[in-house]
């Protein structure tokens, strides 16, 4: 059984529709008064949107919900979901804290919250029974002022047992009124040792080199391989990962055609830049990450060599991974180790 690594999932668009309905229906029907039936819900809450910005307000109908009390109940049927039908061996989950605190809170009162909430999230993400080695990285965001991303900094350094990395999320179109105070973030988290990626390049809107050498992985980066090959080589040099998430672009307008993510992957792979396939909204998308393998070779974008080495680059940039090999190594060694006992038994009966 192969055994994948997620490294670019969205904790409030993971949750899949019915999940969601149900919760819905039980605690907050108000929300759902305007929909006849689930299927109505499900078109609505899965349909592609003409943009990122008209894409991304749907993150809000699930933040308003991932609470102190209800986060372990989605967590729960997240990585349910992610062990049994998706055959994961790591996640990493992405949100940004300070939206899953009280409204009603003052901002340092929310700022002081947050710690508990990735608390929460650490705990209910070891499960057991579905063993996946998880971790968070903290969301700075856009809408957010400085004081509020730097506190997101912070409690990234302060809990390494939990936290990963930091990312900074809420459109990239919208960096370039605070473009120094992103880098000003960036080169503060890693003068504290905190991981780095950030939603770079996705769109045509958010093409913002200068922020580069700050980023550890690139979220999305697909805008540098078709519009600025000439980057590639120095992501190739800082060894940067690009996390591709081919059914983000069709539903928010970025591309029309998954075919065009061929050049993506073409440039790469001639440039020397690894790529991790992801999926981004997993809910969202009403998706899981194997039938993102599935389409990208379906329609030739890749073939199985360039998935496989797609699949073991995920492993190699997953910031929490704790072994220097993917799960299927691990499982070779174990098989070599146990063929002499087999070769004996079978010698004895």
């Amino acid at each position: 059984m192969a055994l994948y690594a997620e490294l670019h999932r969205h904790l409030g668009g993971s949750v899949v529709p019915r999940v969601l309905w149900r919760y819905f229906e039980r605690h907050s029907s108000e929300l759902i008064s305007r929909f006849a039936d689930y299927s109505e819900f499900e078109d609505f809450y899965t349909r592609p949107r003409n943009t990122l910005d008209e894409y991304l307000e749907l993150h809000t109908l699930v933040e308003s919900v991932q609470t102190v009390e209800t986060l372990p109940y989605f967590i729960y049927r997240l990585l349910r979901g992610a062990y049994i039908f998706e055959n994961l061996a790591y996640l990493e989950l992405r949100y940004t804290p300070y939206l899953r605190t009280p409204e009603h809170l003052s901002q340092s009162d929310r700022i002081d919250k947050m710690a508990e909430i990735v608390q929460v999230v650490g705990k209910a993400s070891h499960l057991p029974e579905y063993p996946i080695v998880t971790s968070q990285i903290l969301c700075m965001h856009t809408r957010l002022p400085y004081e509020v991303n730097k506190a997101i900094i912070d409690l990234a350094a302060q809990n390494k047992q939990y936290v990963c990395g930091v990312d900074v999320a809420g459109g990239d179109s919208y960096y370039a009124d605070r473009l120094q105070e992103w880098i000003s973030l960036y080169d503060y988290a890693r003068s504290q040792g905190v991981n780095t990626t950030g939603h770079l390049f996705e769109t045509t809107a958010g093409c913002y080199p200068q922020l580069l050498p700050y980023l550890m992985r690139i979220g999305h980066g697909i805008q540098i391989p078709l519009l600025y090959p000439e980057l590639l080589n120095d992501l190739a040099r800082r060894g940067q990962c690009l996390e591709v998430c081919p059914t983000t672009y069709l539903k928010t307008g970025t591309l029309q055609d998954i075919r065009q993510l061929k050049i993506v992957f073409d440039r790469c792979f001639d440039a020397g830049v690894d790529i991790a396939i992801c999926t981004d909204n997993a809910g969202l998308h009403n998706v899981r990450l194997p039938w993102e393998y599935e389409n990208l070779l379906t329609y030739d974008i890749i073939n199985f060599q360039q998935l496989q080495a797609c699949q073991d680059a995920a492993f190699r940039h997953a910031f929490a991974w704790p072994y220097r090999q993917r799960p299927a190594s691990l499982l070779n060694g174990l098989l070599k180790l146990e063929s002499p006992k087999v070769l004996a038994l079978s010698e004895n009966n």
